[in-house]
């Protein structure tokens, strides 16, 4: 493919991309259609007017200019030309060392054109063809052990199925590796560590002992990625500059995930934040991305909401801008899980009912991304969309009952079944539910400290306390109560965040005040649930449900005074349940009015 040619497909796909026609683009370039069509189909080279205004329109951050065929500046007949009386000799004509041409590897010209052009299709969101061109750039590499490592790690940026372990990809890096050891160039050095950065997040991706490589559980991961960050930090230290910022930030972001689940949520806002100003230095649009999601999952999750949403704002300017369907995708994602924390649940129900599906499926059979990422999200915002609406029954009458089900590796989907079955009357289904995974998992010993564990054991929580509330098996709870709150306890300060992000389940310490009025501690339940408060009480469908738990705990303190507390807890949760239709809360709520013990 030559230059002109490559030109030509990198505005074709951006223009499809921003959802644009080619006579919708000719209009914002004031060029005629003809002539864009020729240049699109690369049958005549663009000027640098010409591809100055396409990257405008098209919102791509100068990689269109990067494209620019060096040479003469063609001649643009006045029939074809610009239409708006432009000089055609106004366009700068910087050489191609005047800054905006990407500069070479070294590894030669079709090894060059193949990357970025899978950078292209990347950033756009568009994986799976991604990956075929880093693939067709590590074949150009020949026997060139540091061209295909270069390939390896773009290629290692693409999404794996949640849960699962790629092994292909793992095979890979560690026969670069291999093939990199014993150098200590800066070129190698940086090589090496973002190939063992990304082995580290790979490795880490296993939820348990049946998706983990052979001889390495995601422990091994969490391990590997504390090593290669205390590698970057020392290297830094004693030879400043010695990594380039891109290659920084390819590290920060791979350990950061192989961290995920084994490291505090504030260590990890740490990381977020230095990756953050990192990616806007390097000038790196595909970092800036990650940045921004990883930042908002992190703030999120840490308790600070309002620095959160302030992110995510920041994102939709990125997402705009970028024209990516992953953008797109991430973006309606947060925006739908903040309209989820908010309340807002007829907005969340547009996206989640409607648009999400068929974004997906588009993505889906254009093989942009693995299928499961986004089947995953989608049906984990409809679940959490139905529990806090009442409807969950509505799932044993759908399809998506079989999406839980045969999702039953990912620990948090069988916590998720047992509270579905809890919050539709199958008491004992659930219990059944509990018992299994509590054995399978050695009375919920084995999860990791953060991460997946946390959203599980605050769903596990709700399973159990529900249980407890409306059947006999009180003392067999007691048994799963220890090992839940030592987890949830240790969270205290966080907010749970289920999926990577797909949905907030509420303040850590407000599962913690559960577990406690299941062990018969309604005091201690008491002073998690007012720390629980403090994260949430900006939000009123958290906040309906923390007053409704905290009107249980006051009614087990057996003190009369605090039966009327109770009582106006209750009302005043069964209103807010009522004005924002959580049909299930306000039942709830009223149940515990019409109480004896209420009464």
């Amino acid at each position: 493919m030559t230059p002109q040619e490559e030109f030509a497909e990198a505005l074709r796909v951006r223009r499809e991309a921003a959802g644009l026609s080619l006579a919708e683009l000719a209009r914002r370039v004031h060029y005629s259609k003809s002539y864009l069509s020729r240049v699109e189909n690369g049958l005549r080279p663009p000027g640098r007017l010409l591809a100055e205004r396409c990257d405008a329109a098209l919102r791509a951050d100068g990689a269109l200019l990067a494209l620019l065929p060096s040479g003469p500046e063609p001649l643009e007949p006045g029939s074809d030309g610009p239409r708006d009386g432009t000089p055609r000799d106004s366009a700068r004509r910087d050489g191609p060392d005047g800054g905006d041409r990407p500069r070479p590897s070294g590894y030669g010209a079709e090894f060059d054109q193949h990357i970025r052009r899978g950078d292209t299709r990347h950033l756009l969101g568009e994986m799976y063809e991604a990956g075929r061109h880093y693939q067709a750039a590590y074949e150009a590499a020949g026997g060139d052990e540091r061209a295909r490592a270069h390939a390896v790690v773009r290629s290692a940026r693409r999404w794996s199925d949640p849960g699962q372990v790629d092994r292909d990809l793992l095979f890979r890096i560690d026969a670069c590796l291999a093939a990199l050891a014993g150098h200590d160039d800066p070129p190698a050095v940086a090589l090496r560590l973002q190939l063992t950065a990304h082995r580290a997040k790979k490795l880490a991706m296993a939820i348990g002992y049946d998706t983990a490589m052979a001889g390495a559980e995601p422990r091994t991961g969490a391990r590997l990625a504390r090593q290669t960050l205390a590698e970057l930090r020392e290297t830094g230290r004693r030879t400043p500059g010695r990594i380039g910022d891109e290659a920084r930030c390819e590290v920060l972001t791979e350990t950061r995930w192989a961290l995920y689940d084994f490291a505090p949520a504030r260590e990890l806002l740490a990381l977020s934040s230095e990756l953050r100003d990192l990616a806007v230095r390097s000038h790196s649009a595909y970092f800036q991305g990650e940045a921004l999601v990883a930042l908002a999952i992190d703030q999120l999750r840490t308790g600070r909401v309002p620095a959160a949403e302030a992110t995510v704002n920041v994102h939709r300017e990125y997402a705009a801008r970028h024209r990516s369907r992953l953008a797109h995708w991430q973006q309606r994602t947060l925006d739908a899980l903040m309209s989820l924390w908010r309340g807002e649940f007829t907005a969340a129900a547009r996206w989640i009912l409607g648009e999400a599906d068929e974004v997906a499926a588009a993505m889906e059979n254009g093989l942009s991304m693995p299928a499961d990422a986004l089947g995953q999200t989608v049906l984990g915002q409809e679940f959490w969309l139905r529990y806090e609406q009442g409807r969950l029954g509505e799932l044993f009458a759908s399809p998506r009952m079989a999406g839980v089900q045969q999702r039953g590796y990912f620990p948090v989907w069988r916590a998720g079944l047992a509270l579905a079955l809890c919050e539709t009357g199958r008491h004992e289904q659930a219990a059944d539910q509990l018992r299994a995974f509590a054995d399978d998992t050695d009375g919920f010993t084995r999860f990791p400290p953060s991460g997946w564990a946390l959203p599980t054991a605050a769903v596990l929580a709700q399973v159990c306390a529900g249980l407890a509330e409306r059947t006999g098996h009180r003392a067999e709870l007691s048994a799963y109560v220890p090992p839940l709150r030592a987890l949830l306890d240790a969270h205290g300060d966080e907010v749970v965040l289920a999926g990577w992000p797909t949905v907030l389940l509420g303040p850590a310490a407000r599962f913690s005040g559960l577990l406690a009025l299941v062990a018969g501690e309604p005091e201690t339940a008491l002073a998690h649930l007012g720390r629980a408060v403090r994260l949430a009480q900006r939000y009123p469908a958290q906040m309906a449900r923390l007053r409704l738990d905290e009107a249980r705990a006051r009614l087990r303190t057996g003190s009369p005074a605090a039966r009327a507390t109770a009582h106006e807890l209750a009302r005043t949760a069964l209103g807010t349940a009522e004005e924002l239709g959580m049909a299930g809360l306000a039942r709830d709520c009223r149940e515990l009015l019409t109480s004896p013990a209420a009464r």
